[in-house]
C-alpha cells in the first residue's frame, strides 16, 4: 500500500458538531471511505482538553453551536495550537451567506462546505486536505532532517578549519625554533586578556582561535635567517620583518570572521602604541584591538621561551619589560588587563611548557 494511502487511512479525524444525528452521518460517511480514528465531540466547552492530549490531522466544524460557535472554536485553537500542530478545518454549516463564508476562512479555516452536505464532495474535500497536511508534515520532517544534516556539516567544516589553522600555526613555528606550544600559549594569553580587558565572549572566543596564525608568514622567510643563533644584521632583519606582510596575504581575502580577523593580527601584530612599528606604523587605536592585544602575548612569551638566539627569561623580567614598554610599545589598558590576569598567564605557561 502506498506511503499515502497509510498515512490517510491513520489519519485522526475530530467532528464538532452539538447535533448528534449530524454526527452520526458524517462518522458513517467517513468510516464508509476507510477512515477508523475518528473523534466526535458534541460539546465544545470540552475541546481544551483534547487539544491537549491529542494532535489532529483535520477538523470537521459546524458554526452554528450554542454557548460556543464555530468562529469561537477557531479562536480557542489560534491560542493553543501554534502553526505546526493547527491542522486544517473544514467548516459545516447550513448557513451559505457570502459573510459567514469569508469569516470562516479570514479566521483560519481552509474550507467550507454548506449543509446539506454532498456525501462525494465531503469525501473528497476530507482527502484534498488530509493529503496536503501529510504532504507539508513530511516536508517539514525533511526540512528538520535536513537542518540537522546542515549543522553536522558546518560543524564538521568549522572543526576541520580550527584544525587547519592551528596546525598552519604550529607549520610556521616548527621553521622558527621546536616551540611547537608557543601558538597554543598565544592563543590562550590572547584570549586571557581580552576577557579581561572586557570584550564580549564571541571576540575572545575568535583571536583565541585566529591568533595561532599571527607568525604564519614566517613561511616565506628563509632558514638562514629564521635559525641564525646570532643578532640579525639590518638587512636580515628587513627580511625577517616581511613575515607580517606575508602572512597577511596568505590569510587575505578570507570569507569567514575568523579568517579575516587572522589576516589582522598577523599583518598588525608588531605594529607599536607609539607608532614605530611596522609594516605601517600605526599609532595608538588606529592599530586593531587584535593586534595590539596579540602584540604583549606575542612578546611575553617570546621572551620567556628559550629561542635559538637567546635564553628564556624569567617572568619577572619579562613581565618588568611590559610594563615600562606601556604606552610606548604596548597598549596602557591592556598592559593593566595583562597584569590582571597575570597568575593565569603563568598557568598557562606551566600547562603548556616547550
Amino acid at each position: 500500500m502506498p506511503e499515502m494511502a497509510k498515512a490517510l487511512e491513520a489519519s485522526s479525524i475530530l467532528v464538532v458538531d452539538d447535533n448528534a444525528t449530524n454526527i452520526q452521518v458524517i462518522e458513517a460517511t467517513l468510516k464508509s471511505a476507510g477512515y477508523e480514528r475518528i473523534t466526535s465531540v458534541t460539546k465544545p466547552l470540552e475541546l481544551t482538553q483534547h487539544f491537549v492530549q491529542s494532535q489532529y490531522d483535520l477538523v470537521l466544524l459546524d458554526i452554528n453551536m450554542p454557548l460556543m460557535d464555530g468562529f469561537a472554536v477557531l479562536s480557542l485553537m489560534s491560542q493553543m495550537l501554534d502553526r505546526d500542530r493547527f491542522p486544517p478545518v473544514v467548516m459545516l454549516t447550513a448557513q451559505a451567506d457570502e459573510d459567514s463564508r469569508i469569516k470562516a476562512l479570514d479566521n483560519g479555516a481552509s474550507d467550507y462546505i454548506t449543509k446539506p452536505f454532498n456525501r462525494t464532495e465531503l469525501l473528497k474535500r476530507v482527502n484534498i486536505h488530509l493529503e496536503n497536511w501529510h504532504f507539508k508534515r513530511r516536508l517539514r520532517e525533511e526540512n528538520q532532517t535536513l537542518e540537522v544534516k546542515v549543522q553536522e556539516r558546518t560543524q564538521a567544516l568549522e572543526t576541520a578549519q580550527l584544525e587547519m589553522i592551528y596546525r598552519l600555526g604550529r607549520a610556521a613555528e616548527y621553521r622558527d625554533n621546536e616551540t611547537g606550544n608557543h601558538v597554543k600559549r598565544v592563543s590562550l594569553f590572547a584570549q586571557a586578556i581580552a576577557e579581561e580587558y572586557g570584550m564580549d565572549k564571541h571576540f575572545c572566543d575568535l583571536i583565541g582561535i585566529a591568533s595561532p596564525m599571527h607568525d604564519v608568514g614566517k613561511i616565506g622567510v628563509s632558514d638562514t635567517i629564521l635559525l641564525k643563533p646570532g643578532k640579525l644584521t639590518d638587512d636580515e632583519y628587513l627580511v625577517m620583518k616581511e613575515h607580517v606582510t606575508i602572512g597577511g596575504e596568505i590569510l587575505s581575502n578570507g570569507q569567514s570572521e575568523l579568517l579575516q580577523l587572522a589576516a589582522e593580527i598577523a599583518l598588525t601584530h608588531h605594529e607599536k602604541y607609539n607608532g614605530k612599528g611596522y609594516p605601517h606604523g600605526l599609532k595608538g587605536e588606529a592599530i586593531p584591538l587584535s593586534g595590539r592585544i596579540v602584540a604583549i602575548a606575542d612578546v611575553y612569551d617570546a621572551l620567556t621561551s628559550t629561542r635559538p638566539y637567546k635564553e628564556a627569561w624569567p617572568s619577572e623580567k619579562a613581565v618588568g619589560l611590559i610594563e615600562r614598554e606601556k604606552g610606548e610599545h604596548f597598549d596602557p589598558q591592556l598592559v593593566d588587563a595583562f597584569l590582571q590576569v597575570l597568575p593565569r598567564i603563568r598557568e598557562i605557561s606551566a600547562d603548556y611548557q616547550d
